[in-house]
C-alpha cells in the first residue's frame, strides 16, 4: 500500500469512558457515537487518510473490542489499522507510551479522539519538519481560555510555558490535543503507568531545555466531550462548517440516512442529522437534532438540540429541548423534557408524564 507520508505513523487516542455523554456511552464507546450519521472517529481517520498517512494505532480502553469489530484491518478506509489495549488507564502520556512497540516511524503525529477539528494535518507536519522541533502541538486560540490549558508561544513559535486552567491567562492559545513526537520522546516516557503529556511530560521537557513548536491556526476545532459540544459538532459537520472527508460534498439544513422515512409536513433545520431507520412523524419539528439509527419521532413532536438514541421513541406531540435521550428509552405524549435532562436507555415515561408547563 504506497503512502505519501509513509515516514509518518498516527496514533489515536480513544481510551476514554466518555462520562459527560452518559447514558450514550453505556453502551458505545465515545467516538463511535453517530455524528453526522457515521462514528465519530470516521471523521478523524478521514482527514488522516486524507493528508497521506496511513499506518494507524489506536490506544483503546474502554469497550475495547467495538472498535476493532467495527473497523477492523482499516481497509475499508484506505488505512493500516491496529490496535493496543491499556490495561488500565494510563492518561494522555501513559497511553501513547503503551503503543511503542507499534510505532517504528521516526514522526508520530497523536490525535485526541475526543476532538473534532478541521485543521491540515499536513502543515502540522511541516510546521514541525520545518522547526526541528523534539515536539510540535497543534494550538488554537480561543475566546475564553480560562477553561483550558493555555499555551504561550514566543516570536519563533516556541512553546515557553504550560499553564494548567487560570483565571488570568496570559494568551489565549490553548492546547488543541493534536501532537508530533519524535519516536525517540515517546521512549523516555514511563512506561507501566498513568502519566499525562500535558502535566508531566511537556513541562519536563521545557526544564531541560527541549525544543518544543506551537503551530497555531484558525480552523474549526470542538471538544465534543459533552452533550451541547456533541450536537452542535454534528450540526456543524451536516451544514459544511466542520469539514469531514467522510461526507463528501453533502451539507444543508439537515442529512437524512438511507432508510429512514420523513412524513410529509416534518421540518428538519439546523443540521438536523436522522439515522438509517428512523421515523419521523408529521409535523414533527427537528431543530439542531441528532436522531440515532431505529429512532421514532412521532407526529407533532418537537427535538431541539437533543440528541435521541438508538430505537428510542418520542410520543406525539413532545417537547424535548437541550436533552439526551437514551438507546430504547420510551417517551410519551406532551411529556416536556428540558435543559440538560437526561433519560436513562430503556426508561418509560409515561403520557403527560414530565411537564414544565401547566396545560395539559
Amino acid at each position: 500500500m504506497a503512502s505519501e507520508n509513509p515516514s509518518v505513523q498516527a496514533v489515536v487516542l480513544v481510551g476514554g469512558k466518555g462520562t459527560r455523554l452518559r447514558p450514550l456511552t453505556l453502551s458505545a464507546p465515545k467516538p463511535m457515537l453517530p455524528t453526522a450519521g457515521v462514528p465519530f472517529l470516521t471523521h478523524l481517520l478521514s482527514r488522516i487518510k486524507a493528508a497521506g498517512i496511513e499506518d494507524v494505532v489506536l490506544g483503546t480502553s474502554f469497550q475495547a473490542p467495538v472498535f476493532s469489530e467495527y473497523y477492523g484491518d482499516g481497509s475499508k478506509l484506505g488505512l493500516k489499522l491496529r490496535y493496543v489495549t491499556e490495561p488500565e488507564p494510563l492518561g494522555t502520556g501513559g497511553g501513547i507510551r503503551n503503543v511503542l512497540d507499534e510505532l517504528t516511524a521516526d514522526t508520530i503525529l497523536v490525535f485526541n479522539g475526543d476532538v473534532l477539528g478541521g485543521t491540515d494535518v499536513r502543515e502540522v507536519l511541516d510546521a514541525h519538519h520545518a522547526s526541528g522541533a523534539d515536539v510540535t502541538l497543534h494550538l488554537v486560540p480561543v475566546s475564553d481560555p480560562r477553561a483550558f490549558g493555555c499555551v504561550p508561544t514566543d516570536e519563533n513559535g516556541r512553546v515557553t510555558a504550560f499553564l494548567e486552567k487560570t483565571q488570568d491567562p496570559p494568551t489565549d492559545q490553548i492546547n488543541a490535543g493534536t501532537y508530533v513526537f519524535r519516536r525517540s520522546i515517546i521512549e523516555e516516557i514511563p512506561a507501566g503507568r498513568a502519566v499525562s503529556v500535558e502535566r508531566e511530560v511537556f513541562p519536563k521537557l521545557l526544564q531541560e531545555g527541549r525544543h518544543i513548536h506551537g503551530h497555531v491556526d484558525h480552523a474549526y476545532w470542538r471538544d465534543m466531550g459533552t452533550p451541547e459540544d456533541f450536537v452542535r459538532g454534528s450540526a456543524d459537520l451536516v451544514r459544511g462548517i466542520a469539514p469531514s472527508p467522510a461526507l463528501g460534498d453533502r451539507r444543508g439544513e439537515s442529512l437524512v440516512h438511507d432508510g429512514a422515512g420523513v412524513a410529509p409536513g416534518a421540518v428538519l433545520i439546523g443540521g438536523t442529522v436522522v439515522g438509517r431507520g428512523a421515523e419521523i412523524g408529521p409535523r414533527a419539528r427537528l431543530d439542531g437534532a441528532v436522531i440515532f439509527d431505529g429512532a421514532v419521532v412521532e407526529a407533532g413532536a418537537v427535538v431541539e438540540r437533543s440528541i435521541v438514541g438508538f430505537g428510542a421513541r418520542i410520543g406525539p406531540r413532545a417537547l424535548i429541548r437541550d436533552t439526551v435521550i437514551g438507546d430504547g428509552a420510551d417517551v410519551g405524549a406532551r411529556c416536556e423534557l428540558l435543559r440538560g435532562a437526561r433519560v436513562w436507555p430503556g426508561v418509560q415515561v409515561p403520557d403527560n408524564g414530565i411537564r414544565f408547563s401547566t396545560d395539559v
